[in-house]
């Protein structure tokens, strides 16, 4: 196995189209806007689209929107041939002013931070949408939401799923509800067709539930089984996801869960990583039998199976935590079970 070395290596792999995005991309006609291209995700996410449609020879601008706080961002994703908008989404004028592209992955929004600043979780959540889907209402959009809009389940049930009632667990989980029914309100009224991506949870090398438990293993820390058990991604396979997404846009919006094939204990990740470090792992807190999970099926039977196994995903965790690899220092709060972010 070949491991990820540096942090030019890991942007590579998450940017690095596959066969499938090849196919999927020449079917898409039209520009790309990703909105929210700041974040964690938001970068990897439009040079994949970029690279995709070179690579397939497909003549489309990619456009990366966001408030755009670290000018190095911009730099790189210009130098990839990605246009760069400066632009704060809570401005309706600002918003209004923005090209009109068939092809819009939306990925703003705000999580950490509800609790003590819930008002403005709200404006985030709520109103941006409101304003996004009204200026986009004739193009297609993905919209990122979380698995934080299902109840809490079992954790032998397989997961929620799409045809589950909606119960969210605190101000954050409401908002994220909120921010769905804003663009499926839009989706009906103007007929605009839209996928709400319920993504949970993705991990890139320098975040993630694996690398929170993995450097908690690793530096002797306090592992928390409250939350019992999770689900996981590889963030590369969620960037090509949401990009083959495009294609199954509805009206009123298709809802697809986004994540790996497995429920992890979060108890087994702990042991693993012990092992792997040659460590003991300090466990604590009484482990509930229900926890904030999502199945994927309809997502892996319709566009395939994640293309990083859950094994390998470890394997890599495990590396890049014990060269002390970069990290984002955003640990996922996975423990959380009241919800409050």
């Amino acid at each position: 196995m070949r491991f990820i070395e540096s942090v030019q290596e890991l942007e590579g792999r998450l940017a690095t189209p596959t066969d499938r995005d090849l196919d999927s991309i020449g079917r898409i006609r039209g520009d790309f806007i990703v909105l929210g291209a700041g974040g964690k995700m938001g970068p990897s996410l439009a040079r994949r689209i970029r690279r995709a449609a070179v690579a397939a020879g497909v003549p489309s601008r990619v456009l990366a929107v966001s408030r755009f706080s670290s000018p190095q961002v911009m730099k790189g994703l210009n130098r990839e041939g990605i246009e760069t908008i400066a632009c704060d989404l809570l401005n309706r004028d600002q918003v209004a002013s923005l090209p009109i592209c068939p092809n819009v992955l939306f990925l703003s929004g705000r999580k950490f931070g509800s609790t003590s600043r819930p008002d403005l979780t709200w404006v985030s959540n709520i109103v941006v949408p409101y304003h996004v889907a009204l200026h986009f209402r004739a193009s297609r959009i993905v919209v990122f939401s979380t698995g934080n809009v299902y109840p809490w389940v079992k954790v032998d049930s397989g997961g929620s799923l799409e045809s589950d009632t909606p119960e969210p667990v605190g101000e954050y989980a409401q908002t994220c509800l909120g921010r769905e029914r804003i663009f499926e309100y839009h989706s009906q009224e103007h007929n605009t067709p839209c996928l709400l991506y319920r993504l949970n949870y993705a991990v890139d090398l320098r975040y993630g539930v694996l690398v929170d438990i993995a450097r908690k293993v690793y530096r002797d820390e306090p592992i928390d089984l409250k939350v019992p058990a999770f689900n996981v991604i590889w963030q590369g396979d969620a960037n090509s996801y949401a990009l083959r997404c495009l294609e199954h846009c509805a009206s009123p919006p298709r809802i697809m869960n986004i994540t790996g094939r497995e429920t992890i204990s979060v108890r087994w990740a702990a042991e693993y990583f012990a092992r792997e470090f040659q460590r003991e792992p300090l466990l604590t807190g009484k482990e509930s039998d229900r926890a904030l999970l999502s199945n994927a099926s309809a997502c892996h039977s319709l566009l395939g199976n994640p293309e990083v196994p859950l094994e390998e995903l470890m394997q890599w965790v495990t590396h890049w935590v014990a060269r002390g690899g970069e990290t984002l220092n955003k640990p996922t709060r996975f423990e959380v079970a009241d919800g409050k972010y």
